[in-house]
């Protein structure tokens, strides 16, 4: 405890007021000293004994309690920070500065700890600085200290300090790393087109050896990894074609070098997803009828479909005398088309066609050799189906899911989704997309809507009877008899569809229905979309959660196996969400490249980026945050080359020299008790005042020429 004296000002009028009265009466003042008159200086002393009584002057007495300084260490936990012997050299240097910080009399140490930003946004010591600071009153701030590796991501945050700041930093001169870049990585890619990726493997600090090439592998989704060589230091265009639709995870790594820092950047991870630019889609009439157009209309409605449409307006059996060079305006390139350039389409519709010699045999087993090396076929049957003319009489029975019987049936019924359907990803949550639910139609089949509500949906009015022998059965029409065959043929699919009554949906009939949201998931899942597989386990990853799917036609499934980016496993039950989908949630402890497996399918999900980014550039330097620290007058110190010592300076002076640094004392008080002695009462002024004026009066009245004066005006009365 202390007293402090000081003399303050309490003003009865305003300054101004004040000020302007001073100049009045200077100017008075001025004109008698220059007349001559002898008491102006008495005067004067009379003036300023009132001024100086209306300015009030206050004796102050202040008894003031100390209080301490406060230094604030920051102390960096980061991720880039657990390399090496970093933490021992920080939990060392932490020790002694506390120590001598300390044993500074009237000092306070406060410590604040920082780990990784949240959603891999690095080191943000200057936010941490920033939130300690709001607690801290600036006027007893006497130096910030940052035990750091000195890579900071937010430092252009940096408050302004009334303090030195001081940066001390681990790590070791001789350190050395590599690291592998990504330059360029497309969000999205054309299937079947190449995406140039730009590469980069360098070495940062001071390598033992320098060497010109390394290995490096690359593998696709968890995959075989490729082996090959890249030079160091300089940019390697890589082509890639993305193997198929959908997300494809592309992991590059190089091999850990001995003696560099860390592994961690070796490694990057590219998520691209994969596209089809234009969707080739050949269909084949056999001839015109109503839903024709509407298979036509739905290809077309596409733009990103490019559609060949072979209809067979004139049988062979028609014998009218007409010439064919009047009937067509082109010759359709069926050789082309069916043989040599057949690779070329996604999709292969025959809708409604029937044998007529128009398509040789040879080229109908081209199609069968097409759809095993990966291609689809899509038959929507007609009456023709079931008789001798059917295209189930040719190469093509070898892939097709079910035989027809040779009965049709020509009455109403209602498509059912199956139980199988509601779990595949074609007719999963169909009936949901129809619209409000409606009264079973006129003639419905009786045996389908006596137990369950009908599909909110209009009826079709003809189905071919067909004898399933593989495939999955989606939909059933009449006595639950397939409607709707999907099946895999080889590497490539095919699906049948027992009637030619799709099209009353589209023209609305009793309702309509949702031909158009059926036939699009039909003819994306022929083309292999990733969205629509029956069987597939996938993962989105938000941040450090991913959210787990697998999806079946089963109705159970295995535990998934989550394999971390360090090799340790852990198992996950996932639950049923909804018929064929079942889901789960995990949490990883870190980021990079998670595998997953159920033992029958395998998937890799990237949480953050295989190299975060505290790992993107691990070498410890001063030059970040060098601009904050120079602006204050601090210094920036390795803390291998020993702790500096801790001193006190003048605020203002140079903060860090050769071994130590420095702290500004702030002399920071708290006042306890203030009391208040005016040093000229009214009383006293008016007093010195009156005593000044008439001794003004007085002394003007005394001089030998004021007399004179008197004695002449008096003889002249």
């Amino acid at each position: 405890m202390r007293e402090a004296l000081s003399i303050l000002y309490d003003p009865l009028l305003p300054w101004p007021v004040l000020a302007g009265l001073g100049a009045l009466a200077l100017t008075f003042l001025a004109f008698a000293a220059r007349q001559g008159l002898a008491g102006w200086w008495l005067r004067a002393l009379s003036v300023l004994v009132l001024l100086l009584a209306l300015a009030n002057p206050v004796l102050q007495k202040e008894e003031r309690e100390a209080l301490s300084d406060i230094v604030v260490v920051v102390v960096d936990e980061s991720a880039s920070q657990k390399i090496a012997d970093r933490a021992d050299q920080t939990q060392a240097a932490l020790a002694a500065l506390s120590a001598r910080i300390m044993a500074l009399k009237g000092t306070e140490l406060r410590i604040v700890r920082v780990g990784d930003g949240e959603d891999d946004s690095g080191t943000r010591l200057m936010r941490a600085l920033n939130e300690a600071l709001a607690d801290i009153p600036r006027s007893r701030l006497a130096g910030v200290l940052m035990l750091t590796d000195g890579r900071v991501h937010d430092a252009a945050f940096a408050p302004e300090l009334p303090a030195p700041l001081h940066a001390l930093l681990t790590g070791h001169e001789g350190d050395w790393d590599r690291r592998l870049i990504v330059k360029n990585a497309p969000a999205f890619a054309i299937l079947g087109e190449e995406v140039v990726l730009t590469l980069r493997i360098e070495d940062e600090g001071s390598p033992p050896a320098p060497v010109s090439q390394v290995p490096i592998t690359i593998s696709i989704d968890g995959g075989e990894a490729q082996h090959f060589r890249v030079p160091v230091g300089e940019d390697l265009d890589l082509p890639i074609v993305l193997p198929h639709g959908g997300i494809n995870v592309i992991r590059f790594a190089t091999p850990e070098a001995e003696g560099e820092l860390t592994g961690r950047n070796n490694a990057a991870v590219v998520q691209i997803n994969g596209v089809r630019d234009r969707l080739r889609v050949l269909l084949v009439s056999g001839e015109p009828y109503p839903g024709e157009r509407t298979w036509r209309n739905l290809l077309k409605s596409d733009s990103s479909v490019d559609l060949v449409h072979f209809t067979i307006l004139r049988p062979p059996e028609k014998q009218d005398g007409v010439p064919v060079d009047e009937l067509s305006l082109i010759a359709f390139p069926v050789r082309e088309l069916f043989m040599e350039k057949i690779d070329d389409f996604d999709l292969i519709i025959f809708d409604r066609y029937r044998l007529r010699g128009i398509l040789p045999g040879i080229y109908l087993d081209n199609i069968r050799r097409y759809v095993e090396k990966g291609g689809a076929v899509l038959v929507a049957a007609g009456p023709e189906f079931a008789g001798a003319e059917s295209i189930y009489y040719s190469a093509l029975a070898n892939i097709l899911p079910a035989d027809p019987t040779a009965r049709v049936f020509e009455r109403g019924y209602l498509p059912r989704v199956t139980d199988i359907g509601r779990r595949h990803p074609v007719t999963e949550g169909l009936e949901a997309l129809a619209g409000k639910a409606r009264a079973v139609g006129k003639g419905a089949d009786a045996a389908g809507g006596a137990a369950e509500a009908p599909p909110p949906w209009g009826r079709w009015l003809r189905q071919i009877e067909l004898q399933a022998r593989g495939g999955d059965v989606v939909m059933s029409g009449i006595e639950d008899r397939p409607l709707l065959l999907l099946d895999h043929a080889g590497e490539g699919r095919v699906a049948l569809l027992a009637s030619d009554q799709a099209w009353l949906w589209a023209r609305g009939f009793e309702g309509g229905g949702p031909q158009l949201e059926l036939l699009r998931r039909l003819a994306h899942w022929l083309m292999k979309e990733p969205e629509l597989e029956e069987e597939a386990l996938f993962a989105a990853a938000q941040g450090q959660n991913m959210r787990i799917t697998r999806r079946t036609l089963g109705e159970s499934v295995p535990d998934v196996v989550i394999t971390a980016p360090d090799g340790s496993s852990e198992t996950l039950r996932l639950e049923e969400a909804a018929p064929g989908r079942f889901k789960g949630e995990y949490t990883g402890a870190e980021m990079g490249l998670y595998r997953l497996s159920d033992g029958i399918r395998e998937a890799v999900v990237a949480l953050g980026p295989a190299a975060p980014r505290e790992f993107e550039a691990t070498l410890a330097t001063g030059d970040i945050l060098s601009p904050a620290v120079s602006a204050t007058r601090g210094g920036i110190f390795r803390i291998e080359e020993g702790v500096p010592l801790v001193r006190r300076v003048a605020e203002g002076r140079r903060a860090a020299g050769r071994g130590w640094l420095a702290i500004t004392p702030r002399n920071a008080y708290l006042s306890t008790d203030i009391t208040r002695i005016p040093l000229l009462p009214a009383w006293l002024a008016a007093l010195l005042a009156g005593v000044l004026m008439i001794a003004a009066w007085l002394w003007e009245g005394r001089r030998p020429g004021m007399q004179s004066g008197r004695e002449e005006t008096a003889r002249r009365s």
